[in-house]
C-alpha cells in the first residue's frame, strides 16, 4: 500500500476555490521533489477536461499526457480541506489527493487509494481527523476493514457442502485482509457449528489479523457465518445469530438486508427467498469489453463510463477479467477506477434490469468510441455482449460456446475423478499446484458454459460448482505455461489429494 509521511500530508489546509485548492496541491509535488515547475498547468488543464471528483469527498488531481514529462518521481500530495471546496456540479471535496505519475503507475496508486476511499466511514474521518498519523493509516489500509459489508456476502451458490460454504468466506476473508492462510486451512478442516434455522457459525483461533464477517448463502437454503476476530469487538453482532427471527430472516434477505441485521438495524424481508434473490435471471445481459484507451481507465473515461450508465436503471456491475476482481458497482467512479484496467484489459459487465439491455449496448458504443477519448486500438478480441438465461440443467460442453484465447496461450481439459467433486481441500490441493507456476491460468467449467477465471484462487475455483465428471479447462499464457499444464493434469489424474 501507500508508503506515506507527513511531508505527503498537509492537515487544515484552505483555500476558497477549486483552483486555489489545486495550486497548492501543485506546490506540495514540487516541493517534495515529485515534479517541475509547470505540472499545475497540467492539473489545472485536465480538471477543464473532466472533473476529478471521485465521490465521499475526495477528488483526485493529476496532470494532463503533456505534463507526464516534468514528473520527477511517481507521488502523492494530499491536503485535507475540512471547510469543503466547491468542486463543480454540487460536489464537494474535503480531501485533494494530487497524484504525479510518470507512466501507468498512476493505475496502482488510483488502486490502492480507492479501495480504501469506497469506505464511506474512512472517508468520513480523513475530512475530519486532527490526527497526521490516523490519516496516514487510514490512506494506506489501516483501520479500515468494516466488520460487516456488502462485498464479503456470497448469496445463492449452487452447493449443499457446508466446507464449500466455509472455503468461500475463508477465501474473502483472506482476500480482504482479514486472515491469512492459517485461518483457511483449520475452518475448512472443521465442522460448523448449527444454530438452528439452518445457520451455521464458524471460526478460528488461527491466522485472524482483524475483525470481520463473512456470510455464505446456498441454493439449498443453508447460511453459513464465518468469523475472524482479534478481540471482542464482534460479540453485539454475533449475539444477534442467537435469535430465532433474525436466523430465519437471513435464509431471504437481500446483501444489504444482512449487513443491516447484523448491525442491529430494522429490515422488512419477503418470505419468499426468490423476491430477493440475486441470482441470475432471464433479465441479466452480460457484456465484454476491451480498453481501447492509450492509459487504460484512468480519471476522465471512468467519469464517461459512470456517467453512460447513470441514466438506466438497471443493476450493473463491473469486473477486471484480467486481474480476477470481485463484482463492483459499474455507477460509482471510485469502483470503477478501483479496478486498474489498463489498455487491452478485458472487463466484464452484468447488467439487471427492464432496461439492461440497452444499457450494456450503449456502453459498448461508449468504449468503441474510446469513453471520450480518441483511440486507435483494435483488440484482438471482439466484444460480445449476451443474455444470461436461467438453466435448470447442466448445460452439455459445446466447442463452440468456448471463449476463445489468444495467439501464444496453451489451454487443456481435464475431467474430475473425485467422488464428492471439488469440495475444499481437493480444490485447495489443486490451487496449491496452479500456484507453483509464473504463467497465468485461468480455468473454466465447460459443463456450465461458466467464463474463464482465475485458477489461483480458493474462492472462484469452489465457486465453480465442480461435481465428479465436470470438465475443466484450464488456459495458461507464460513460459512455464506447458509444464504448468501437465503439472495440473497430474494433480488431477492423481486425484488431487483423495484416493
Amino acid at each position: 500500500m501507500l508508503n506515506l509521511s507527513a511531508k505527503n500530508i498537509r492537515l487544515n489546509g484552505s483555500a476558497t476555490n477549486k483552483e486555489e485548492a489545486i495550486k497548492l496541491v501543485a506546490a506540495g509535488l514540487v516541493a517534495n521533489g515529485n515534479v517541475e515547475n509547470g505540472y499545475e498547468a497540467g492539473m489545472l488543464a485536465r480538471e477543464q477536461q473532466t472533473s476529478t471528483f471521485l465521490g465521499n469527498g475526495i477528488a483526485i488531481p493529476h496532470g494532463t499526457l503533456d505534463t507526464r514529462g516534468l514528473v520527477k518521481e511517481t507521488g502523492v500530495q494530499i491536503i485535507q480541506f475540512p471547510q469543503g471546496i466547491e468542486w463543480g456540479e454540487g460536489n464537494t471535496t474535503y480531501v485533494a489527493i494530487g497524484i504525479a505519475a510518470k507512466s501507468d503507475e498512476h493505475l496502482t496508486l488510483l488502486r490502492q487509494l480507492t479501495t480504501v476511499l469506497s469506505d464511506e466511514e474512512a472517508a468520513e474521518k480523513l475530512a475530519k481527523t486532527q490526527d497526521v498519523q490516523e490519516f496516514a493509516d487510514i490512506l494506506s489500509g489501516k483501520k479500515t476493514l468494516p466488520a460487516i459489508a456488502e462485498e464479503n456476502l456470497s448469496l445463492n451458490l449452487d452447493t449443499s457442502s457446508l466446507i464449500t460454504l466455509s472455503a468461500v468466506n475463508a477465501g474473502k476473508l483472506q482476500e480482504k485482509g482479514y486472515v491469512n492462510q492459517q485461518f483457511i486451512s483449520d475452518v475448512v478442516a472443521q465442522a460448523p457449528l448449527a444454530l438452528g434455522n439452518n445457520v451455521f457459525i464458524v471460526d478460528s483461533a488461527k491466522g485472524n489479523l482483524a475483525n470481520g464477517i463473512a456470510v455464505a448463502r446456498s441454493t439449498q437454503g443453508q447460511t453459513l457465518v464465518s468469523v475472524a476476530a482479534v478481540d471482542r469487538g464482534l460479540e453485539t453482532k454475533l449475539a444477534r445469530l442467537l435469535n430465532a427471527e433474525t436466523r430465519t430472516q437471513l435464509a431471504a434477505a437481500t446483501a444489504a438486508q444482512i449487513v443491516a441485521l447484523f448491525n442491529g438495524e430494522a429490515v422488512s424481508i419477503s418470505a419468499n427467498p426468490a423476491v430477493n434473490s440475486t441470482a441470475s435471471s432471464d433479465s441479466q445481459v452480460i457484456g465484454t469489453f476491451t480498453v481501447r484507451n492509450e492509459n487504460g481507465i484512468h480519471a476522465r473515461p471512468s467519469a464517461v463510463l459512470v456517467q453512460t450508465l447513470k441514466p438506466f436503471a438497471a443493476k450493473i456491475t463491473v469486473e477486471n477479467l484480467d486481474r480476477g476482481t470481485a463484482p463492483a458497482n459499474a455507477k460509482s467512479t471510485m469502483k470503477v477506477v478501483a479496478l486498474g484496467a489498463s489498455k487491452g484489459a478485458r472487463l466484464r459487465f452484468v447488467a439487471e434490469g427492464e432496461d439492461a439491455q440497452q444499457a450494456i449496448e450503449t456502453l459498448a458504443k461508449a468504449f468503441e468510441t474510446g469513453l471520450g477519448e480518441s483511440v486507435s486500438f483494435v483488440p484482438e478480441v471482439a466484444d460480445t455482449i449476451e443474455r444470461d438465461v436461467a438453466q435448470t440443467a447442466p448445460v452439455a460442453p459445446q466447442t463452440e460456446q468456448v471463449p476463445a484465447v489468444e495467439d501464444g496461450t496453451l489451454e487443456a481439459s481435464f475431467v474430475i475423478q473425485n467422488e464428492h467433486g471439488l469440495h475444499a481441500r481437493p480444490s485447495a490441493v489443486l490451487v496449491n499446484e496452479v500456484k507453483k507456476y509464473s504463467s497465468k491460468i485461468e480455468v473454466q467449467n465447460v459443463d456450465k458454459n461458466s467464463p474463464l477465471v482465475s485458477a489461483k484462487s480458493l474462492m472462484k475455483l469452489v465457486a465453480l460448482g465442480v461435481t465428479k465428471g465436470t470438465t475443466l479447462r484450464f488456459v495458461a499464457t507464460g513460459e512455464d505455461a506447458q509444464v504448468a499444464l501437465d503439472g495440473i493434469g497430474a494433480a488431477i489424474a492423481a486425484g488431487l489429494g483423495e484416493k
